[in-house]
């Protein structure tokens, strides 16, 4: 059963998924026979019984009744006219009534039914009600109102979800800080892991960045880097918060000192970093691909689509066993690009380029490299440059100034200028950008006050109304 949090920070709109409304209609219906049996069973026993002479129209009234029960539950307080009509019209004891006296006039009704769910029906449900009023078969005319009057009802779940996320997004906040509220009140010291969190994230904003021996030097830039312009200016809270969010996706497991606030949503952190490190290893091997394929293979849609379901099938298994991860990865690409050259007509990859290519797609395997963590902080230029390079887990740094982005510029934004190398993998970032802020966004809302009072020391007097905002 999810809990209250896990929804509150459910990304996207919470939505039920329609399940087969004839066959729970039917088998609430019946009076607890055949309710296991498939739905076509039923319709064939209706058919039989309209058909039989005298006609038999038990079955038909209990669909009527349960039509006339949707119908109602559809229907919002102020539609009190409607109500009436619908009452008067599927009155149960004036149907019963017809029926015995042989007279019950199903098609009648049933084009009745479909007038009234024209009112109620949403705009995405017109098509399916019109191609409902050219059937003249009663059964199968009844049997198509009960489907969309299913999704009908799945309709006016999934808005009454809507309207009232508000509200529950904002109980969930209130109650949540009041639990951690009690919890403090008895353990004083239950803040200290966050503290220490959020320091360590203000001092890793102040702290210079590390020259790489292996890159590119200085005289082939002509500015300071993004992280050297970080560096120099003032700090701010959502600079601190958003840092202390990134550092949490490179947690060392061994560091039992995780931030108290953030101890709930610990699990969904790991899951959000497994994921960007199958989208580093994703992206890393189409760059790799790329520089070998040319532009004729990746200006197909498919193949970069095939690539792509090739490599996210393979590395599942990429964090405990990388060499051989990247050893099957390797293979299969260089075999799926030989194969695609050929179908295409265009000259093979000579014997050094295909070794070359195998090569650099199993160095994506090593970590120990500086050209991951320039990539992501330096001009574009530098990482074309860099792609000669032996590893080349080009997306750890990128992924990680794109989330950045995610969190200062919001999801939307962010995606319009993705950093070099992350243009094919659009669409999972995009995912993994909306878990992360949203996760994020609903902890800064129920710790806010908390982070505001730990941040004031951290913050110049400058920034001090800005600690205020949290």
């Amino acid at each position: 059963m999810p809990s209250e949090h896990s929804n509150a920070v459910n990304t996207g709109k919470p939505k039920l998924e329609a399940a087969s409304p004839v066959r729970a209609s039917v088998g609430r219906s019946l009076d607890g026979k055949g309710k296991e049996t498939m739905p076509s069973d039923f319709w064939d026993h209706l058919k039989e019984q309209l058909l039989s002479v005298p006609p038999d129209f038990s079955c038909a009234l209990e669909l009527l009744k349960e039509v006339k029960e949707i119908l109602l539950s559809l229907l919002l307080p102020r539609q009190t006219r409607l109500r009436s009509e619908i009452e008067e019209a599927l009155d149960m004891d004036f149907l019963h009534q017809q029926a015995d006296r042989g007279d019950l006039n199903v098609t009648y009704l049933s084009k009745y039914i479909l007038n009234t769910m024209v009112l109620l029906c949403a705009p995405v449900r017109d098509e399916a009600v019109q191609r409902l009023e050219n059937i003249a078969d009663p059964v199968r005319l009844l049997r198509g109102i009960f489907q969309v009057l299913g999704l009908m009802k799945m309709d006016m779940v999934n808005y009454t979800i809507q309207s009232l996320q508000p509200q529950l997004q904002e109980h969930s906040i209130q109650f949540e800080r009041a639990q951690f509220q009690e919890r403090l009140n008895k353990q004083p010291s239950l803040l200290n892991h966050t503290t220490k969190w959020l320091t360590q994230a203000a001092a890793d904003l102040t702290r210079p960045p590390a020259n790489c021996p292996d890159t590119l030097d200085s005289s082939s830039t002509p500015g300071p880097s993004p992280s050297d312009a970080a560096a120099s200016e003032p700090l701010s809270p959502a600079m601190v918060l958003s840092q202390g969010f990134l550092n949490l996706l490179i947690w060392d497991p061994e560091n039992e000192e995780f931030p108290e606030t953030l101890l709930m949503d610990r699990t969904r952190l790991q899951e959000l970093e497994l994921q960007r490190n199958h989208l580093t290893v994703l992206a890393s091997v189409l760059l790799v691909a790329s520089s070998f394929s040319g532009s004729v293979l990746f200006g197909s849609p498919q193949f970069v689509d095939k690539l792509k379901r090739i490599t996210k099938s393979l590395v599942e298994d990429f964090n405990s066993r990388p060499e051989e991860t990247m050893q099957t990865v390797s293979e299969q690409v260089t075999q799926e690009i030989h194969q695609s050259l050929k179908n295409m007509g265009l000259a093979p990859l000579s014997s050094d380029n295909s070794a070359s290519l195998v090569g650099q797609l199993q160095n994506i395997a090593k970590k120990e490299n500086c050209v991951r963590s320039v990539i992501g902080e330096r001009a574009h230029a530098w990482a074309v440059r860099a792609l000669g390079g032996a590893a080349m887990r080009v997306g750890d740094q990128r992924i990680h100034l794109f989330l950045k982005c995610c969190l200062v510029l919001g999801v939307q934004r962010s995606l319009l200028d993705l950093p070099g190398g992350l243009t094919l993998i659009e669409a999972e970032l995009a995912e993994l950008g909306q878990k992360f802020v949203s996760l994020t966004h609903h902890n800064q809302q129920v710790f806010g006050p908390y982070y505001t009072e730990i941040l004031k020391p951290l913050i110049s007097p400058g920034q001090s109304a800005r600690v205020e905002a949290l």
